[in-house]
């Protein structure tokens, strides 16, 4: 395939991109009469530069190379994903008692904040560096600002593809209310910086910058100003944040689709039919669901045309690779060479996406689906939620690891996520299930678990549910379809499964019916259970009785094994 090379571009390709191009290469003042910014004495500051030259100056400095399709591959480095154990929050009167302190939100000192601070801008001293003006939330009404700080040109345009992107009339007059600074090449010292080890990804609420060093992994960034949304918009504005997808009928009818990585949620959110509101991160305000994001971060591995075609079809210029290899002697990818990472990324712009809604803003939710890859075959693969079950399973966040997918798994594995997304949460979970049985009342919207894991037995022995069907299971619950059929309701849980659902076989909504040793399938229903019943007691003085009262129900006598 032929492409432009951006080393040689023109003005052209950027009118053929459709790229606001501001000529604003060069040393900025921005208005202080000072060369610099952050009191960082550079070479040379590039601001709000397009995707041409951004793309260009990672080549020139050996950071990436171009693919065959146009897209720039690059390799973040050490880290391939984000650091969990490495993210801090400054602990001060502002956080100190209302951050939900522990394993998640660690506890950094203000003063050390500083002085990592000054050594990040002493590492920055006569470096180039790429400023980008950015915002998210689609909404106005809730819009944050962002100045993108950051070393490296692709980190720049990452910024470019994930953020909102101001015109060039809103750039004239603009005014940031965070600062992400980013420098990979900055290592701590945890002997006196405070930190674990040599990286950090550091979120100061009281001065509304977030730091990150050590890493280049683009995810910090991104997953960084989520956190900081998780703070500002439930606490301040009254708006639900929420890690989801979400898309919108030819209606109107707007859906929103939770789910950890492995569960579906950005496959089964991508419907032609439908058009795509977002992928990742979403606020639902009184008036209805806003995308906080301007663009895509999609996983790559195993990516092919006929699984994916509409994230095929945008891995092309102005997208970046992360840490993805080429077939031998070639500019193709291989997406299915995991020799660095299963964790491979592509960032793209929202619009690359083709039927992706612009603004990106939906209505009220009519459906709101938990996308759960049970690798035990227990749960049923399509499932009606009462509003306490609803926030109980939101709480939960359950899926399952399976065998292979990483090292040391060798049967499936429970995993729990407090709401579906608890690395991004700085108040307790409870606070946002709480928010969300709120507006499930007001809204009515009706609650589907939808299972993309196992049927027939666990990993290993049933089948994986087919796609066609849980694409089916979900168009029916979109229709209204399922608003009039039967219901039962299921033992141990509680759910209600709907007895028959148009075109998928009756046998296969019964999850027990699916296997052959019924009392096979009963003692690994009550081994889940138990699993859900421990996971819930480090929240249970927090819930209400309406979330307490839709934990699942082992009968009296049964053993947990």
């Amino acid at each position: 395939m032929e492409y432009l090379c951006p080393v040689f571009y023109n003005d052209i390709l950027f009118h053929t991109l459709n790229i606001s191009y501001m000529k604003t290469d060069s040393i900025h003042s921005n208005g202080s009469g000072e060369s610099g910014i952050l009191g960082i004495r550079t070479k040379k500051i590039h601001w709000n530069l397009p995707p041409a030259k951004l793309i260009e100056a990672a080549i020139k400095n050996g950071q990436g190379e171009l693919s065959d399709t146009g897209a720039l591959i690059v390799d973040t480095g050490e880290f391939r994903g984000r650091a969990p154990k490495d993210r801090y929050v400054v602990c001060d009167k502002m956080t100190e008692n209302s951050v939900w302190w522990g394993d998640v939100n660690i506890k950094f000192q203000p003063e050390k904040f500083d002085l990592l601070f000054n050594k990040v801008v002493d590492y920055l001293h006569g470096k180039e560096l790429y400023v980008r003006y950015s915002s998210v939330c689609a909404d106005p009404e809730y819009r944050l600002n962002l100045r993108v700080i950051s070393e490296y040109p692709w980190t720049n345009l990452f910024a470019y593809n994930l953020f909102q992107r101001p015109s060039g009339e809103e750039l004239n007059d603009f005014k940031f209310d965070w600062t992400i600074l980013c420098a990979p090449g900055c290592l701590s010292n945890p002997a006196t910086d405070g930190t674990r080890q040599h990286n950090f990804a550091i979120i100061n609420f009281t001065k509304k910058m977030v730091l990150i060093g050590g890493t280049g992994y683009t995810g910090e960034v991104k997953k960084s100003i989520f956190s900081v949304l998780n703070y500002i918009l439930p606490s301040d504005k009254n708006v639900l944040s929420m890690h989801c997808s979400s898309n919108i009928g030819k209606q109107k009818d707007t859906a929103i689709f939770f789910g950890l990585s492995g569960t579906g949620k950005t496959t089964l959110s991508s419907d032609p039919d439908r058009g795509l509101i977002g992928d990742d991160e979403h606020g639902w305000s009184d008036k209805g669901v806003f995308n906080f994001e301007g663009g895509c971060y999609a996983k790559c591995i195993n990516l092919t045309r006929e699984r994916e075609p509409l994230i095929w079809d945008a891995i092309r210029f102005g997208s970046l690779v992360e840490n993805t290899l080429f077939f031998d002697e070639t500019v193709t990818i291989d997406f299915n060479n995991a020799k660095k990472t299963e964790n491979t990324r592509v960032s793209y712009p929202l619009h690359f996406i083709s039927n992706a809604v612009n603004p990106a803003i939906g209505g009220i939710p009519k459906n709101v689906f938990f996308l759960t890859c049970d690798a035990f075959g227990v749960l049923p693969p399509v499932s009606r939620l009462t509003i306490g079950q609803a926030m109980y399973y939101f709480v939960s966040g359950y899926t399952a690891k399976v065998a292979g997918t990483e090292a040391g798994v060798t049967e499936p594995q429970v995993v729990f996520s407090a709401c579906f997304g608890a690395p991004f949460l700085p108040l307790h979970p409870t606070r946002y299930a709480t928010m969300l049985g709120e507006r499930l009342k007001k809204s009515k919207a009706i609650v589907w678990l939808i299972n993309t894991g196992w049927s027939g037995g666990p990993y290993g022995i049933g089948n994986r549910i087919r796609l066609p069907f849980t694409r089916g299971m979900i168009s029916a619950a979109l229709n209204g379809e399922l608003n009039s059929v039967q219901y039962r309701e299921q033992e141990i849980f509680g759910l209600h499964t709907p007895v028959s659902c148009p075109g998928i076989p009756s046998e296969l909504l019964n999850p027990k019916n699916t296997w052959t040793d019924k009392n096979a399938y009963d003692a690994k229903a009550i081994h889940l259970a138990g699993a859900f019943n421990n996971n819930f007691k480090k929240y249970q003085d927090f819930a209400t009785a309406e979330i307490l009262s839709a934990a699942p129900k082992i009968p009296a006598g049964k053993v947990v094994l």
